[in-house]
């Protein structure tokens, strides 16, 4: 395997890690909230914080009156963007050069 290919998959890698967080952490906010984690706690306040910062270029794209529907929409249609578009992103460098 040449140097560059292996720089190119390293860097597909890359990409679709850091896409696998930023969902994760956006997902365990929506479960963390459905079961009405204790928001005084610090786990709990970080990932809400960095969810609401992944999630803040939707923030309150849906606007339903039921609040655990506007949270998983808000927050779930972030988590299916970055896992699509990580992935893909991550998918084209590895056939980049094949």
């Amino acid at each position: 395997m040449s140097n560059h290919r292996a720089r190119t998959n390293t860097a597909a890698t890359v990409v679709a890690v850091v896409a696998d967080i930023t969902a994760a952490i956006l997902g365990l906010w929506i479960v963390m909230f459905l079961l009405h984690a204790n928001r005084s706690n610090d786990l709990v306040s970080f990932v809400e914080d960095a969810a609401r910062w992944l999630a803040g270029w939707p923030h309150d794209l849906f606007t339903m009156d039921t609040e655990w529907l506007r949270v998983v929409l808000n927050y779930g249609l972030p988590v299916l963007v970055y896992l699509a578009v990580g992935h893909a992103v991550a998918n084209r460098l590895r056939r980049a050069h094949y």
